[in-house]
């Protein structure tokens, strides 16, 4: 009876050792070295696709003039935060997924069984669905408002009956700067409505209240010439879109009778045109006489009046 022979152990164990020494670190280093020429080559389509949506000419063959000209440049400034906005972020969704995915394969390399993992992922992924609702809103809300262009920095903007300019915008919070320099932080999911002041185009929007005595033929020709000598004068030529409009009486008050003047701005130059505005058509009403009223009230005293009674019953 012959006997078998020993296994070749010595040959296993080097077979064993040679894949770990020189095998799965090879595997290892190629899916690194995959992932990140993956990175790259996405990477560089985004950077493609966003250079050319910021030099993707706005408005093309609508310049007539120079206001035409500052709308322009807002707009493509505007487009270009809002694209790099956008490309930062599928770069970082790419960069994760990328991350996750190749871990997961590295992982597996190593012998580690990768079922659990996925399991526990997505079981843990639902535990933070639920435990961070609003957190997830703020980030969702923040992602439609850079794809939509609701607002970015720079704007003049009113939320939650909060007014300021935007000063930051990330995709959980939005930092906003108030006139009396309060910096507010608003969770982009607590945001319910906006207002853009600077999106396109303003309105400036000018009441003149004169008195009831007054000729209002003669009011709106001044108002007129006064819109119109703002109009062409060379220090807003660029920021006044249209020649502006007197729409006439706009109300009856108990004081005088107001009219409006309305003048389409550049957005963020409707409040120092419409200061301007006032300032010329009080020094115009007052070179012709135009009175602006102020409020008038008769007030009775009651012992004056029961005097006057008895006054005049003594003398009857």
């Amino acid at each position: 009876m012959s006997i078998p022979p020993n296994p070749p152990l010595v040959s296993v164990s080097w077979s064993t050792l040679g894949e770990w020494v020189i095998g799965i670190p090879l595997r290892i280093a190629g899916l690194i070295l995959l992932a990140i020429v993956l990175r790259w080559v996405l990477h560089r389509v985004i950077d493609k696709v966003v250079n050319r949506a910021v030099d993707a000419p706005a408005l093309a063959g609508k310049i007539t003039k120079a206001a035409d000209v500052s709308e322009v440049t807002a707009a493509s400034s505007r487009r270009s935060q809002r694209a790099k906005a956008i490309g930062s972020l599928f770069k970082s969704v790419i960069t994760g997924v990328l991350v996750a995915i190749f871990a997961t394969m590295i992982l597996d390399q190593l012998g580690i069984n990768i079922a659990p993992i996925i399991a526990s992922a997505g079981i843990v992924g639902l535990a933070l669905g639920f435990g961070a609702q609003s957190l997830v809103r703020d980030y969702l809300s923040g992602i439609f408002m850079i794809i939509e262009d609701q607002y970015g920095v720079g704007d003049s903007i009113e939320v939650n009956n909060i007014s300021g300019t935007v000063e930051a915008v990330t995709l959980r919070i939005t930092r906003l700067r108030a006139l009396d320099g309060t910096v507010w932080y608003i969770p982009n999911g607590e945001i319910l409505t906006v207002g853009n002041h600077s999106q396109n185009w303003a309105r400036a929007v000018i009441d003149v209240g004169v008195g009831y005595n007054e000729d209002l033929n003669k009011v709106q020709r001044v108002l007129r010439e006064v819109s119109h000598d703002l109009w062409v004068d060379e220090e807003f030529k660029g920021q006044i879109i249209e020649e502006p409009e007197v729409t006439g009486v706009e109300a009856l008050a108990a004081d005088s009778i107001t009219l409006r003047v309305l003048i389409k701005t550049l957005p963020l130059k409707q409040w120092a045109i419409a200061r301007e505005m006032r300032q010329r058509i009080k020094a115009r009403l007052d070179y012709e006489g135009i009175e602006m009223p102020f409020p008038q009230r008769v007030i009775w005293h009651r012992e004056e009046k029961a005097a006057a009674a008895q006054e005049e019953k003594a003398n009857a």
